[in-house]
């Protein structure tokens, strides 16, 4: 009875670890906004990691974390570092990894704090008008085995999607005014 008892916990414990083999292990996030700026200009402003601090929610949960900057910034190599004891922020760089110019930007997440990952993320630009840009950010993850058993249970799109949607709000005020 005591043998049964033992490897039905066992099945128990082991079940989630098979499950998750059979889950994905990636996650992306795309959004968009239109703002009423010439693409060029729009463009311009985005491809500087130093405007971020202008317009990400993260720069202003902790205006006082730790920045440093090495590279030529708006290029590919560029890289800025952050540092943050709030936890909301973290510590972590991200690197230029690709620039078509005037479309689109491509960089590499390496967050330390509080987990460590690497991840992509990428803007791009697409003129509607003379005058209107829409504006795309996105995002793409992974999660590995078996912390991907988490990504039903997190909703990554949700998690990520309100905070762009601030965050590119924030870009259409900064560039609008």
């Amino acid at each position: 009875m005591l043998k049964k008892i033992l490897l039905g916990i066992g099945a128990l414990i082991l079940l989630p670890f098979i499950i998750a083999i059979f889950l994905k292990k990636d996650y992306a996030v795309e959004r968009s906004i239109l703002i009423l700026k010439p693409k060029a200009e729009v463009f311009e402003f985005l491809k500087f990691l130093k405007n971020q601090d202008e317009y990400t929610v993260w720069s202003k949960i902790d205006p006082k974390m730790e920045k440093k900057f090495t590279g030529t910034d708006g290029s590919v190599g560029a890289i800025s570092y952050w540092k943050s004891s709030n936890p909301d922020v973290g510590e972590g760089e991200q690197e230029i990894k690709s620039i078509q110019d005037g479309y689109r930007v491509d960089v590499e997440l390496r967050f330390i704090e509080p987990f460590k990952s690497k991840d992509k993320a990428y803007y791009f630009v697409d003129s509607i008008s003379d005058k209107e840009t829409k504006v795309t950010w996105g995002f793409n993850g992974v999660m590995d085995y078996p912390m991907n058993l988490m990504l039903p249970i997190m909703n990554m799109e949700k998690m990520l999607s309100d905070t762009f949607d601030e965050n590119l709000k924030n870009l259409k005020k900064v560039l609008e005014k």
